[in-house]
Formats: C-alpha cells, structure tokens, sequence
C-alpha cells in the first residue's frame, strides 16, 4: 500500500517529522519498507502556453516556441518535443529553475538562437518515466502560476506493508486513522455530502446470492462526458498510489478506492438490460473481462448480472463488453459488500488478483458502500458533469456483518502485559479507535469495534491494541511467576527425534523440502494406476503436484550437492506424502533416506569405495533396530523409479513397512553423473511407538561361540538361512554372525557355503557343553529339513 503524505495531511495533521512517522507506524505493526521522495528539490517551473511554435532555422527537428508565462513575460524556447504545438499548456522551467538530479535551467544558445528556459517533460520533473513529450496539464490552468500550487511538488510516498488482518489500512483514510489513534491527532477528513439527485433514472437491483453479497448500492450518472482530461491533480495522486491513468470515470472509482479503501466499478448502462441480479454463475457461463481474458465459470462463481447474462466477476473484474468507453455517455456506479471468503476462493480459482479483490479478500467496511458512491458521484460531476440519479441500497440486513460486543476486564491487561496501565488510559485508547465503550466502576466493560475493524473479536485482541498504541516499547520486562511440571513428551515426538538422532549420528543430513512437486517428478516414482492430486492454484507448473513420495525432494537436493563437487551425500527427511483413494485424500508420514557416492569420507585406512546396495540395507536393520523392531525380512520387489534387480520390500509384524532399493539407471541421468544413487522410504506411522528405555543386567556368565560351515543351495538367501537357524537354536541363542561366504572347489556349481558363527548365553548359570551341542544340532537338522543344507566337511 503507498500512500503520499501531502494527501494523508489534509485528513490528519502530521506533527512528528517523516522519520519519526515511519518509525511510528512500523512499530504499530505497519510496516514502512521504503520512503520515496516525489519531485525533492524541483524550483521555478511554472505553467505555461505555447502562443506560437516555428520550425529552427538551422536544425529540422526542433522548433522555436513562444511561451507565455502569464506575468512573468513569454519567453523564447527551444524545443524538440513531438507534441510541441501552438495551445498546448505544460510546464517552464524558468533560467534558474532547478529540475530533476539538480539539474539548474540556464540561458542557453541552440543552433544560433537563444533559449530562455526548457518545457519539461513528466521525467525532468520527477513526475514518471514518460519522457517522449512535454508534460500537458489541462487547458484549464492558471497561466504563470507555479507548478508546486497545481501539483504538489516535495511530497513523499510511504510503502506499507501490512497483515493480512489490516484490510482497513488499505487507503489514505484507514491510515488516517491508524495515525490519529497513534498521536491523538484529531481525524478532520473525508467530509462527503451527499448530492442530491436531479434524475429519476434507477436501476433495480436483486440480491439472489445470500450471504455472499448482503449490500449493493447503486446509482445512475446520466450525460457524462467521457472524453474530458482527468485532473493533473488526481492523475499525479494515483500515480504516487502505483495507479495508471485510464480515462476520467474509471480515475474516480480508483481515486474513491485508494481514499476509502472501498473498491467500486462504472458500467455503461446502455449495454446493461433490465436491472442488476447479483447471483451464482451458472455452470458453463461464459465471461470475457477489461483484461480480455474470458472464463468459464462454475456454479460458486459470484457475477453481477443484468436481466440477459453475466456483467462483471463479483468484486475481482468488470466484463469488456459493460466498460466504460470513449463513446459512453450515461455510465451505473457500482458498490457493495461482498463477503471475504467466498471472494478469495473465486479470484484464485481463476488466478486473478486485483486491487479490488484484494481489499475484499481482507474486508472492507461493511457501512462504507453509500458513503464511497457520494464520493465518487461529487468528483464525477465536478469534473465532467452529469445528471445523477437516486442512489439505490439493496440490503440483507440480517447477513451484513456487525460488530460485536466485547467483555473487557480492565484488571485483565497487567496480567497479559505484564504492566499496570490506568483504566483512563485504556479508556483514551480505545476511544482513539472508534470503540463504542460501555464504563462501570466494578463490572467489565463492554467494547465495541467500530465496522471498519473485523479484526477485533476478542478481549486478548483489545488488550494487543492498548499495548499497540502505547508504545511496545513502553512495557518493561517480567518474568511470568508459571507452576512448571516435567510432562514426557508424546511418543510421536520422541520416535521422531529418536530417528534424527539415529541417522545423524551415521553420517545423515535432514534435508527439508516442499510438497509440492512437478507434474513430471511425480510420474518418476508413481504406480500406473496413481491419480496425481494436483493444486488448483499453483505456485508455478514446477510445483503443481503434491508429492505421493519423499524421493524427488530428496534426489534434486542431492543433485544440488553433487554439482558441488561432494564426493558422498547422505540425506535424509521426515514429512508428509499425499495420495488420492476412493476420491478421498489421505496423508501419511514417512521418513525417506538417499545414499549417492562415497561410502565414507577419504581416510588412510582404507581405500574409497562407491556406497551400494548393502549400505542402504544396513542404514535400514539399524534404523528399525533403533526403534524396536527386532525382527526384519527383505522381499524382492517392483517399484517404479527404481532398479528392478536391486530392489526390496522392509516387513515386519507381517506387512510392509516400506522399500529400499537403487534408483533406477534410466533416472540417475537426471543427476548428470556416473555412480548409483541408492534410497529408503519408510511408513513412519507403521513403525511401533518408541520402546522405552529399560536396564538389563548383564550376565555374569561366559559366553559360548560355535562356528559352522553349511553348503546350501544358491538360491537360498541369507534371510532365509537366519530366519531358520533362529527358530532351531532355542531361547539361549544371543547372537548370530554370517561372517563367509564361499564358492568354489569343493562345493558344487549350484551351491554355495556359508560360515555363520552362534553364540549362546545364559544369564543366571553356565552353559554346559551337552546344552550347547543339542541346541547346535537341531540348527543342523533344520537347516537339512527345511532348506536341504548340510554340513560343509
């Protein structure tokens, strides 16, 4: 939001200095993120009219002017404007006169002929970018004058920043008021009286969408002349405001926006039939906007609409076929209500943002719609005339929001600031605000807001205000006197950071990336029959999708790393992942890993190795350890995005709890590098709750270790083989080790032989070696029975 100050002081006195009111306001919660100067330093230019212009004697492209400076003399000049002609009204800068940089205006000699001065154009007075031409002020002004008394030269423009809860610091009067409650400056503007009507032409208006628009206030404006230049003044005020001139009618409904902060729309109302209908679009209806882009609405689309189809999207743009034109001559001056939520939904679904839509996504006042058409009505005829008609106010009186009242404990504020204010004080303050206050001695008071703050609803919010106003700075630092109680936090929290730790400590980095994904990224690891919840409103086209997995995020971070010349990148993330079942959405935590390059960092001890398979199945067995779960299989299985060969499914309790595996060879390419890239992704909400820490004693007895040597077939996997031996060797079996694998002579083609090393313990006797041998031989026997394995002599 910008606004000039030289506007603001006429509608409140601005005693503290630009600093100190930039300083003021940001610390009230409105941001000043810059202060920009308009025309600083720009002296003796005065307006002026060309009497007569004549082509250079020595050069083609200029001419010689005669410029009439009313009592200050005419004055020879000359120029090489394109629109230099005989009438034309502009600005003269008089020998002497300093303009934009500093740049001082002197007697000059071009070509052979003396020139007393420069017409300027809109960039040589700081007054825009224009700089084709000289800048035309209305046939209308006073000759000789000085500019600074038809346009307010020395000016500086605050851009502000505000919350989106402070819809009603969107114009000059929203900030006229924020800074009178701040100084105690007295408000002493807008004053609009209402002009009375001198036609009977009105148009009937129906409310037919409820809540969605409870108020619409209209009024016909008949034999307006268009084609009349909009006021040097109002044009120079919306530019300050970043808002172009467009033609007179529509520089009024901006200018009334910007000083009210209440948005309204001119129609032609020859093009309108019938009457006003503000209701839902039907579904399929089609509208072509000002910007000429044309839509086709659903049935939660707000329109205003005449008695034959749709004029206008409520509140975000008019129809190119209703604007106010050259040509238009009796014009319909829109103003309403509309409510915040269903608006907000419309301008995203069709991805349009407006200054308009955006003060009634935030909300405007509710009692401000009148007010802003009398506004409005006054400069229309001031300045091109007409013949206006009633104003007509369609009103819902039982859907227009209203303030409510508001129980405020005066006891209640040193609690939550921490300070003792006076109740006087708190009084002024809130007064300051247009609060309507109910005072006793002893009970509460009653509070209630004025409309143009929706944002005040609570007691929490009147007490924010009084410190707001006061001065932050003004409270002193407590420390709050709080019983504290040692809660353990809840078991989600703990798994959680349970897992950080656990992969930090090998060798992990959290990486933290968005859900949103592109359409692309998520086809890399999604199933065939997967449907895509796409955004309705996305950010941009990369970030369209959510995402129905962890890896993308954590493939481009790792590709970031890589590009950096990282030799080894372990990454890891906890987070959400989004899928669609049944048309309904369903979100799952997961915790997902990935593994590229080294296996560790550059050491004498041993040599680099490219990190594979193995190591990501490690990372696994030790994560899912760490949570509890003692018991893990791996499946061989097929997922997309993945190496068909080198992938697995992770079981415990007997269901997936996720897969692992290499990234598919044909989408390492995506990295722009050599070398596998490898990744987990768990069912976080699968996992148990986090076991809690208990002691076990350890035994006092010796431990036993027996080593054998079993020839197994080669399709017999190492999970098979421990699952077995773990069920043969009984409940003194503390640890198994496969520690050889071996093919060769000896062993046939089709076989292999593995070495595994058993330790038995007890913890309250020694283990006798009859104990040890009978639990060794039933592992041998099962071993025979079940996977026809034997021993290797």
């Amino acid at each position: 939001m910008k606004v000039s100050t030289e506007w603001l002081s006429e509608w409140v006195p601005l005693a503290l200095s630009l600093s100190a009111l930039s300083e003021r306001l940001t610390m009230a919660g409105l941001e000043v993120e810059a202060i920009e100067s308009i025309a600083a330093g720009i002296e003796g230019v005065v307006t002026a009219k060309i009497v007569h212009a004549a082509p250079h004697p020595n050069a083609a492209r200029l001419q010689v002017c005669q410029v009439d400076a009313g009592t200050r003399g005419t004055f020879t000049v000359v120029c090489g404007a394109p629109n230099v002609r005989p009438g034309l009204v502009g600005c003269l800068a008089l020998p002497g006169a300093v303009v934009r940089d500093g740049q001082q205006i002197s007697i000059t000699t071009i070509r052979g002929v003396e020139s007393h001065g420069m017409l300027c154009s809109a960039r040589e007075l700081d007054l825009g970018d224009a700089q084709d031409g000289i800048l035309e002020l209305p046939s209308t002004a006073v000759i000789g004058s000085a500019l600074s008394t038809m346009i307010a030269l020395n000016d500086s423009v605050l851009d502000l920043n505000l919350t989106p809860n402070r819809g009603d610091c969107l114009s000059v009067l929203g900030i006229a008021r924020e800074v009178s409650a701040l100084t105690g400056a007295g408000l002493r503007g807008p004053s609009i009286v209402p002009v009375p009507a001198s036609s009977e032409r009105a148009l009937p208006i129906a409310l037919l969408a409820d809540s969605s628009c409870p108020r619409y206030v209209g009024r016909v404006i008949e034999h307006v002349d268009v084609t009349v230049a909009t006021p040097t003044w109002m044009v120079e005020r919306l530019r300050r405001c970043g808002v172009r001139s467009i033609n007179v009618v529509v520089d009024v409904t901006n200018y009334v926006m910007l000083a009210l902060g209440q948005p309204l729309h001119a129609f032609d109302l020859t093009t309108l039939t019938g009457g006003i209908r503000v209701r839902q679009a039907g579904s399929g209806e089609r509208l072509i906007l000002l910007d000429g882009s044309s839509l086709e609405l659903d049935a939660e689309a707000l329109v205003i609409a005449d008695h034959q189809q749709a004029v206008a999207l409520a509140g975000v743009m008019g129809g190119q076929t209703s604007g106010v034109q050259t040509a238009t001559q009796h014009i319909f001056l829109e103003s309403a209500y509309f409510a915040p939520i269903p608006l907000a939904g419309t301008a995203r679904r069709y991805k349009l943002h407006t200054d308009a839509s955006h003060r009634f996504e935030r909300g405007v006042d509710p009692t401000g719609q009148a007010r802003a058409v009398e506004y409005a009505t006054r400069l229309i005829i001031d300045v091109c005339g007409g013949s206006p008609g009633p104003t007509t106010d369609a009103t819902l009186a039982t859907a227009i929001p209203r303030p409510t009242s508001i129980t405020f404990r005066s006891t209640q504020t040193a609690q939550v600031l921490g300070i003792e204010i006076a109740a006087d004080e708190m009084h002024e303050l809130l007064t300051r605000l247009q609060c309507s206050i109910q005072r006793e001695s002893i009970k509460p008071w009653q509070v209630t807001p004025p409309a143009h703050r929706p944002d005040l609803v609570r007691e929490v919010d009147l007490i924010e205000e009084i410190a707001r106003l006061r001065g932050y700075h003004t409270l002193t630092e407590s420390r709050p006197a709080v019983q504290l109680s040692l809660n353990l936090p809840p078991s989600a929290a703990t798994q959680k950071r349970k897992i950080r730790h656990h992969l930090q400590a090998a060798g992990y980095f959290e990486a933290i990336t968005y859900s949103f994904i592109s359409d692309e990224q998520w086809q890399r690891f999604a199933d065939a029959q997967a449907i895509p919840l796409t955004l309705a409103n996305p950010i941009s086209q990369e970030m369209k999708v959510m995402r129905s997995s962890l890896w993308p995020g954590l493939i481009a971070a790792a590709r970031h790393n890589l590009h950096r010349q990282q030799a080894g990148v372990r990454l890891f993330e906890i987070g959400m992942v989004f899928a669609l079942a049944n048309g309904e959405l369903l979100q799952r935590t997961r915790i997902a890993g990935l593994i590229a390059g080294l296996a560790q960092p550059e050491q004498w001890g041993c040599g680099p190795r490219e990190a594979d398979f193995f190591d990501v199945k490690h990372d696994v067995e030790n994560l899912l350890r760490a949570c509890g779960v003692k018991e893990v299989e791996f499946g061989s299985a097929i997922v997309a995005g993945l190496h068909p060969g080198q992938t697995a499914r992770v079981i415990a309790f007997g269901q997936v709890l996720g897969v692992l595996g290499a990234l598919d060879p044909r989408q390492s390419n995506a990295l722009d590098r050599q070398g596998n890239l490898f990744l987990f992704e768990l069912d976080l909400e699968a996992l148990p709750k986090a076991p809690v820490t208990c002691y076990r004693p350890v035994s006092r007895f010796p431990s036993v270790r027996r080593d054998l040597s079993v020839v197994v077939a080669e399709s017999v996997t190492a999970e098979m083989l421990t699952k077995t031996v773990k069920a043969a060797a009984g409940e003194h079996l503390r640890d198994l080790q496969l520690f050889d694998v071996y093919r060769g002579q000896g062993v046939d083609s089709d076989k292999k032989s593995l070495a595994l090393g058993l330790i038995f313990q007890d913890s309250s006797s020694t283990l006798t070696d009859i104990q040890v041998e009978v639990a060794v031989a039933n592992v041998v026997a099962r071993l025979a029975h079940d996977l026809g394995g034997r021993l290797r002599t």
